[in-house]
């Protein structure tokens, strides 16, 4: 039997997608919070392997890995009628006896799997950035709205307490009205070459099914399974890889969605390689109480300038608010409150270890269960969805990777999200939407 990807009843109206997905997360079905879910895993080994420790104790019906030997212990453990190369297959054989599904594979092949999982109406879990651009990501969001799915996508950091801290302080005006965001990953990854000998595919891994739906390449054992990420073929470089955890800070801190324009610079992009340094920035209109915003992104090993105007530190760090009232710089584990003392002089009045006078707000952000638990009680019909559900996680990953069709093209541009357009910006658009290569088109 031949597999081709399909989609059904794909969502063709995206003004009725933006409504549904503004409507808020489904969860799903109620049921007993004691009953085990039947869950399937597609790609476990790496990333796969830290999610299958915490989904474990529900019940693993089946697992799908193109490499048998990478797939490791998990794979091994289960029935050979419960081990699967080609998830299609799988999700073929099994759809009826699934509740719940896991997809950790590459960039590159989060779409095909997530589409189908979805389509069925199966609940899932997916690793970030969601997709592999901006199309795909849009497209993912528009159909967990349209099916009802609960959805979690693996920004794990959500749950931390001093992220909900920095949350409440910023929502409390304690640095009064942010005009402006610095984000980064201190990182200079990129640029990774290839093998230049050819190289023999192992005989355990299924490589054209590894390649899914891009042009064939030839096999690398520096690419497969791990560098792949900064290749733009199969990844989004270190704004794909940490983008999403660390501008999760932001957006829920500001509530963020969508910005209405893009601008990048950096080194000469290169055709096939991700870089190892970028920064875009990204205006917000305003929205509700907050006022309009500038959000920059940047790859940058020593972090941004800015910082250096500001005589601030990048230890511990990676986002840098700036408001009306006063400063401040926070990590996903530590923050310092800055304000100006009689001087004139930029003074710490409060961080996570110290308060120094400074009151905190009261906490409103509730502490999480854990956050696959999180997406395992929604799955059973808990009445809380997962905090990294679609409709938050989907517009956070679009800029991410909108950062990228920014830098790759150079350009300054507004974006129309609505109908997904880099407003005069062609080169930019041209990385929105991707090319499938025969016989993974969606149709």
């Amino acid at each position: 039997m031949a597999y081709k990807i399909t989609r059904r009843n794909f969502i063709k109206t995206t003004a009725f997608s933006i409504a549904a997905m503004k409507t808020g997360p489904a969860i799903g079905q109620p049921g007993s919070a004691n009953e085990k879910l039947n869950i399937a895993i597609i790609g476990v080994g790496g990333q796969g392997s830290y999610s299958y420790g915490n989904v474990r104790r529900e019940n693993i019906v089946a697992i799908a890995d193109v490499d048998s030997v990478r797939a490791g212990r998990p794979f091994a453990m289960l029935k050979p009628n419960e081990r699967f190369t080609d998830y299609r297959v799988m999700l073929d054989k099994l759809q009826n006896s699934i509740d719940a599904v896991v997809v950790a594979t590459p960039d590159h092949t989060h779409f095909h799997p997530s589409t189908m999982v979805m389509d069925l109406g199966k609940h899932l879990y997916l690793e970030k950035p969601m997709a592999h651009n901006v199309w795909e990501i849009r497209k993912l969001t528009e159909l967990a709205a349209h099916k009802g799915v609960a959805t979690q996508l693996g920004m794990q950091r959500h749950t931390k307490p001093n992220m909900h801290r920095v949350t409440e302080l910023i929502k409390a005006g304690a640095i009064g009205d942010v005009t402006e965001v610095h984000s980064w990953v201190s990182s200079d990854r990129g640029m990774y070459p290839r093998v230049p000998e050819q190289q023999e595919i192992p005989s355990t891994l299924d490589y054209d099914l590894w390649l899914g739906p891009v042009e064939h390449k030839p096999y690398d054992p520096k690419i497969t399974p791990y560098g792949w990420r900064f290749w733009w073929d199969f990844g989004t470089g270190e704004a794909g890889n940490w983008g999403c955890h660390i501008l999760d800070i932001p957006y829920d801190a500001l509530d963020l969605d969508y910005p209405d324009h893009a601008s990048a610079t950096g080194p000469e992009p290169h055709a096939e390689m991700t870089t190892k340094d970028m920064h875009t920035q990204f205006n917000f209109p305003a929205k509700g109480n907050r006022k309009a915003l500038k959000l920059h992104w940047y790859q940058a090993k020593q972090g941004p300038e800015i910082l250096k105007e500001y005589g601030v530190s990048t230890k511990g760090a990676n986002n840098f608010f700036i408001g009306t009232k006063g400063l401040l710089l926070c990590g996903f584990d530590t923050r310092t409150i800055f304000q100006k003392n009689a001087s004139g002089e930029w003074a710490a009045v409060h961080t996570h270890e110290d308060d120094m006078g400074f009151e905190m707000p009261e906490q409103t952000v509730p502490d999480s269960p854990g956050f696959h638990k999180e997406f395992l009680d929604a799955c059973k019909g808990g009445s809380t969805p997962p905090t990294c559900n679609f409709g938050y996680s989907g517009p956070l990953s679009e800029t991410v990777l909108l950062a990228n069709a920014a830098y790759r093209a150079q350009a300054s541009f507004d974006w129309d999200y609505k109908t997904m357009t880099c407003k005069g910006a062609p080169l930019a658009q041209a990385h929105i939407q991707p090319n499938y290569k025969k016989g993974w088109e969606i149709a």
